[in-house]
C-alpha cells in the first residue's frame, strides 16, 4: 500500500507541474484586476476555478479506475503495465521536446482553436459558476499530457484496498492541485501578476524539463516493479 500510494503521490506532482490550469488562472486574475474587481469577487473566482479543476481531476481518476476494476479486477495483466510504462516515457519525451512553444511566453503546444476558447472565457467569466466550468475546460484541455499519471495512478488504485483507494483519490486530488493553491496564495498575499508570470517565464524550461523527466523516470520504475521484477519471479520459480 505504501508503495503504491508513494507512485501515486509522485504521479499527481508530476501532473501539479504542467502549466495550462496555471496559465488559465493568471488570465482570469489579469481580467478580473483589469476590472477592478473587488478584492471578495477575484477570491471566489480563483476560488471557483480551483475547484473546478479538483472535480474534473477527481472524476477523470475515478473514472478511470472503475474502467480498469471492471476490466481487470484487482490483477492488472502484464502487458497493460507494459503500455501503461511506454505511455509514460512516450509524453515523458513528448514533453521535452514541444510542451512550450519556441517564442518568448509561455505559450503552449495545445491546439489553437482551444487556446483562444480558454483565452475568451477566461476574459469573459465574471461569475465563481462561469470560473468553475473554466477550470473544468482547462483540464479537459490538458489531457493530452495528464492522461499518463492518472493512468498509472488508476491502475494503482484497483490494487488497493476501499480505504487506500480512499486516500489515493485524496492524495492525488491534493497534490495535483498544489500548484493551483500556491498561485492562489500568492495572488492573495499581494504579490503581483507580473512576477508571478515573470518567474514562470525565466524558470519555463526547467518545468519542462522536469515533468518529462518526471514521467520517464515513473515509467521506468514502473516498469521495473511490476513488470520486470515479476517476470524474473515467475523465471525463479521454474
Amino acid at each position: 500500500m505504501i508503495s503504491s500510494l508513494a507512485i501515486i503521490a509522485l504521479s499527481a506532482l508530476i501532473h501539479a507541474s504542467f502549466q495550462l490550469s496555471v496559465s488559465v488562472l493568471t488570465l482570469l486574475s489579469g481580467h478580473a484586476i483589469g476590472r477592478r474587481t473587488a478584492y471578495a469577487r477575484l477570491t471566489r473566482l480563483t476560488a471557483g476555478f480551483s475547484s473546478g479543476v479538483a472535480v474534473m481531476t477527481l472524476l477523470l481518476l475515478t473514472f478511470l479506475a472503475y474502467i480498469f476494476q471492471h476490466s481487470f479486477r484487482s490483477t492488472v495483466p502484464q502487458l497493460m503495465w507494459a503500455t501503461c510504462c511506454g505511455l509514460l516515457v512516450g509524453v515523458g519525451a513528448a514533453v521535452w521536446m514541444f510542451y512550450y512553444r519556441h517564442e518568448k511566453g509561455t505559450r503552449l503546444w495545445i491546439p489553437q482553436g482551444l487556446a483562444r476558447y480558454l483565452g475568451d472565457r477566461a476574459k469573459a467569466t465574471r461569475q465563481s459558476g462561469e470560473a468553475f466550468g473554466l477550470g473544468i475546460s482547462s483540464v479537459i484541455g490538458e489531457l493530452l499530457f495528464i492522461i499518463a499519471p492518472l493512468t498509472v495512478s488508476a491502475l494503482m488504485l484497483i490494487q488497493l484496498d476501499t480505504a487506500g483507494q480512499l486516500i489515493g483519490l485524496g492524495l492525488y486530488t491534493v497534490i495535483s492541485l498544489s500548484t493551483l493553491l500556491v498561485v492562489n496564495g500568492l495572488i492573495g498575499s499581494g504579490h503581483t501578476l507580473a512576477r508571478i508570470q515573470k518567474w514562470r517565464e525565466d524558470n519555463k524550461r526547467f518545468l519542462q524539463f522536469a515533468s518529462g523527466s518526471g514521467l520517464i523516470i515513473l515509467g521506468v520504475y514502473v516498469y521495473v516493479d511490476q513488470v520486470a521484477s515479476v517476470a524474473a519471479l515467475a523465471y525463479g520459480g521454474r
